[in-house]
């Protein structure tokens, strides 16, 4: 049986090498794009480091743990036990800090002019702590007991010894993985965040969808863009996220509730690929989909990959940036600046001095509109609390 299945292993294997080489490189890059880049340090990517580092653990531990597993290792019951414990705790931080971004995501949209007051840094790490320590009592929760030692002892399967074949089904019990880790712990936040991205598109849509439209710079539009397209990405996060592991759960199901199926080696093996592989992926959806982290891992990857020299400018946030965030967040500690609501945001230059390139370029827009609009009668700038 065992020679058969060897070049089913040896597949399966090289899938899981190149798939821990690939998780580890890519969220060490979010984390490092994280630091050399501070419009990358508010809440919102920290969850997502939070995210990274649950599946750097991924890459680096619970791989290499799963091609021992898939060897036959005799093992002791408890250290089989706590290998498998690991994997539960690393899902387990990823899904609430999924969570944890949707919600970070929903606040932003439904208070956007007191966000930065209620969201503060000291809070976000409050949250991340909370949910690595809930992650860690759901995941070892077999190791006080709800687990199937009783069960081997009482058929006569275990020694005295405690000496087992190493198998995540041999020593996590098939009630805990479905009734309490999947339908409690799994499927209610994936269905949570479910609803929480949909009032999310909904709420951006419906500001998009107005008529009222300012004729300055502080259009509330620029704002709720932006947060549609870092929904959208984090939307798919999400998607990518629940069609990983779900079949794994499925196939948990169908252990439980019929005991008797046949359950083909290769789609166990498929299965774990998918949750192991989904860890790998989201560096790339970040790439792909979040300017910043493209940018940060583009300076990344020519400054220490490839040695060149690369001018330091994502160190700070640029201009624009600065302004969007001022636009969607007031003046940074969520309370409208009244000074800046009643001022444009560059100011006329002075008699006898130059004005410069940025009043230059905020000057043209207001030419062409003044054609058609009295400069007297023009509307102050519409605040994002009364949209």
């Amino acid at each position: 049986m065992s020679e058969a299945l060897a070049p089913a292993q040896v597949l399966y294997i090289g899938m899981e090498v190149v798939i821990a080489f690939f998780s580890v490189l890519g969220n060490v890059m979010v984390v490092w794009a994280v630091k050399i880049n501070k419009s990358l340090r508010d809440t919102t990517f920290c969850f997502i480091v939070s995210l990274a580092l649950a599946d750097i653990a991924v890459g680096a531990l619970v791989i290499p743990l799963a091609i021992t597993i898939s060897i036959g290792l005799q093992t002791h019951f408890y250290s089989c036990l706590m290998v498998a414990c690991t994997v539960l705790v690393l899902t387990q931080s990823s899904i609430l800090a999924l969570l944890a971004i949707a919600i970070d995501r929903y606040l932003r949209v439904k208070i956007p002019t007191s966000y930065k007051r209620v969201v503060t840094k000291q809070r976000a790490a409050v949250a991340v702590v909370v949910c690595w320590t809930v992650a860690f009592i759901v995941g070892l929760t077999p190791m006080l007991g709800w687990n199937n030692l009783w069960r081997l002892q009482q058929n006569g399967s275990l020694n005295e010894d405690l000496i087992i074949t190493c198998q995540f089904e041999n020593v996590i019990s098939m009630d805990y993985m479905v009734y309490f880790n999947f339908f409690g712990w799994v499927l209610p936040p994936l269905l949570l965040m479910l609803v929480i991205y949909t009032e999310i598109f909904y709420m951006i849509h419906k500001q998009l969808n107005k008529k009222a439209c300012t004729t300055n710079h502080t259009d509330p539009n620029k704002y709720y863009n932006k947060e549609l397209k870092l929904a959208k990405s984090l939307a798919l996060v999400l998607f990518l996220f629940a069609i990983s592991w779900l079949p794994l759960h499925i196939i948990n199901c169908i252990t439980l509730f019929c005991p008797t199926c046949d359950k083909p080696l290769f789609l166990i093996y498929i299965a774990i690929l998918l949750t192991h592989g989904n860890s790998a992926v989201n560096p790339i959806v970040y790439a792909f989909r979040i300017k910043k982290f493209r940018d940060a891992f583009l300076k990344i990857w020519k400054q220490y990959f490839c040695c060149k020299d690369v001018p330091a400018i994502l160190n700070q946030p640029s201009e624009k940036d600065r302004q969007e965030n001022q636009n969607g967040n007031g003046n940074g500690n969520g309370n409208p600046n009244p000074n800046r609501d009643s001022q444009p945001a560059l100011s006329p230059p002075q008699e006898g001095q130059q004005p410069s390139l940025e009043q230059m370029q905020e000057a043209k827009p207001q030419r062409l509109q003044s054609h058609n609009d009295d400069p007297t009668q023009q509307k102050p700038p519409m605040e994002l609390n009364n949209i």
